[in-house]
Formats: structure tokens, sequence, C-alpha cells
């Protein structure tokens, strides 16, 4: 490249344009700076309903018309779990009507912030899905004597965000505690879970509202959509995640133990099916 001097005398010389010499770190950020931009069009367009790749879109394994029921869930989700790719709470709310599939996002959820959950919580027909000693199994539950409408908060998030959440906000302490009773297994088979029975949440309430609404067929209709998106990872490339119960029984465990001797502890009383 050239670039015109001007002499002394008013004539004009080229000169050869001299390069500056420039540092690693300057000549990888002038690298960056090269690299083309990525226009809003390239990026793959999602499906309004099911919030999938257009591509890979799972409405066809969705009901045709949203569920009737009268129960209504909240989602109470860790922040966590709002950017993860094959998460199933888009496709749990594509399966219900919106005014029944309520998704809250959060750690920390005050009365005085959420006042309208407040009130979900005080109510009698309202119930949160979170096992422990104190929880009632809902397979045995009798709802006749509980006056309706019906409430259902499940929490979205790993175990460990889930106790968090479930301990740190009082508002969750005053719905009845209730948990599932079922022995089947987890068919999210892309994502470990921590026992053979741990389900994920658009399972939870595929079984718990069957059983609140005392209709079989709703379970079989929300899971269809997790069947068809496991199954399409499955034959892309993914892998079947076995439940950390699984491998530590099976001796595939590769990860180092926890340090904690606590922690150990409830991991030895898991392994052995051990109520803790």
């Amino acid at each position: 490249m050239e670039t015109v001097l001007q002499s002394d005398s008013g004539k004009e010389m080229a000169a050869q344009e001299v390069e500056p010499v420039l540092s690693d770190e300057e000549g990888a950020i002038r690298s960056l700076s090269a690299l083309p931009v990525e226009n809003s069009t390239d990026r793959r367009a999602l499906c309004a309903r099911c919030s999938r790749p257009q591509k890979v879109c799972l409405c066809p394994f969705l009901p045709v018309c949203p569920l009737d029921v009268s129960t209504s869930l909240y989602i109470v989700q860790h922040p966590a779990e709002e950017g993860r790719v094959l998460r199933t709470v888009p496709l749990l709310a594509a399966c219900l009507p919106q005014d029944k599939c309520n998704v809250l996002i959060g750690r920390r959820f005050g009365e005085e912030r959420y006042p309208e959950l407040a009130t979900v919580c005080r109510n009698p027909g309202t119930f949160i899905l979170y096992p422990g000693a104190e929880a009632a199994n809902l397979e045995e539950m009798s709802l006749a004597d509980v006056q309706p409408p019906y409430a259902l908060i499940i929490i979205d998030g790993t175990w460990s965000q889930a106790k968090d959440i479930f301990y740190k906000n009082t508002l969750f302490r005053w719905p009845k505690q209730v948990q599932l009773k079922t022995q089947i297994s987890s068919q999210y088979v892309i994502r470990t879970q921590p026992t053979n029975t741990c389900l994920s949440t658009l399972e939870c309430a595929a079984v718990a509202l069957s059983i609140m609404e005392k209709r079989t067929e709703i379970q079989e209709i929300i899971l269809r959509p997790l069947q068809a998106l496991c199954s399409f990872q499955l034959q892309h490339g993914a892998q079947v995640h076995h439940s950390k119960e699984h491998l530590l029984k099976n001796g595939l465990y590769n990860k180092p133990m926890p340090k904690n001797k606590r922690k150990l502890k409830r991991m030895e009383l898991l392994v052995n099916n051990v109520k803790i």
C-alpha cells in the first residue's frame, strides 16, 4: 500500500508505508476484529410453540389443542435452567393452556415482590412437589376434602438448586408438601439423574397432573414430546446418560468422590437404597 508524502518543495512523491510491528496480543485482537459478524438472520429460527429450532420442531408430537385441565402449575425455575438447550419446561408449557402453566424464574421469592405467588401459596388447594420426610404421597392422598381450585408448585433445577430454593424461601413452606411414590424410571435419558427414579420437571408434572385430574392419558400425552426429543438426540450422536446411582453400583462413576465425609455418607446410602 502506498501513501503520498508532500516534500518541502511542494512536489509529491510516493513512499512505501511501513507496517508497524504488533505484539502477539495486538495481533490476536486484530485477527478477531477481522472475523465476520453473525447476522441475526443467520441464526436458527425457533418454533414459537415448542421453542425448538424449526428444522427439529417437536410440534407434531404435541397435542393438537392444549390439554383441558383444571389444575394450575407454577414452575419455579432456577436461572441456570433458562439457558439449557434441552430443557423440558417449554415442551410442558406447550402441552397446556397458557394460564395453566406459569413459569417464574429466580432464586428468591419474597411476599412483597411476588404477592400473587404468596396468595397462591396460602390457598389450601395448593401443593408443592418436593420429596422429604414431611411430604405426603400424592398417589395416596384424597383431594375430596380439599376445596378447589388446585395448584401445584414444581421447582425446576438441579437437586442442589431445588434444595436451595425450597429451604431459603418461606413462601414454599406454606403449601402442603407432596411427593411422588411412583417407581417408574426417567425417560429423560440424555441428562444424568441422581437415581433411576428421579424424574425431570416435565415427567413430574405429567405424573402429578394425571393423578390430580384423575386422567391417566395426560401422562402419556405430555411424555410424548420428551420421548421424541430424546429419540432425535440419540439418533444424532447423543449418548444415553445412566443415573449416578447406576454408575456407582456398577463401578463406572469415574469422578472423584466428595471430600466432605457427610456428602460421601449420603452417596453411600443412596447407592444402598437407604432412605435419607
